[in-house]
């Protein structure tokens, strides 16, 4: 784990610089929160921890598929 200390308004770059995936910036700090902007492509997937354990448990609670289905002209 990287852990670093940035001030409002300063940023990370996540990825190669010269193209990078995203950015992290501090929005604001107030007291003991603090508020992150994300800026990544909308295909990049962004979640709270919270979320993406909901997300996780919706799909283990899911049933699994196993095989496929083939029309009956490719069935030998």
């Amino acid at each position: 784990m990287l852990v670093i200390t940035r001030r409002e308004g300063e940023e990370v770059i996540i990825g190669d610089p010269a193209s990078p995936i995203g950015v992290v910036r501090v929005a604001t700090i107030k007291g003991d929160r603090v508020r992150l902007a994300f800026e990544f492509p909308r295909e990049v997937a962004v979640h709270r921890r919270e979320v993406a354990e909901q997300i996780l448990a919706a799909e283990a609670a899911a049933p699994q598929i196993i095989g496929t289905i083939r029309p009956a002209s490719e069935a030998t």
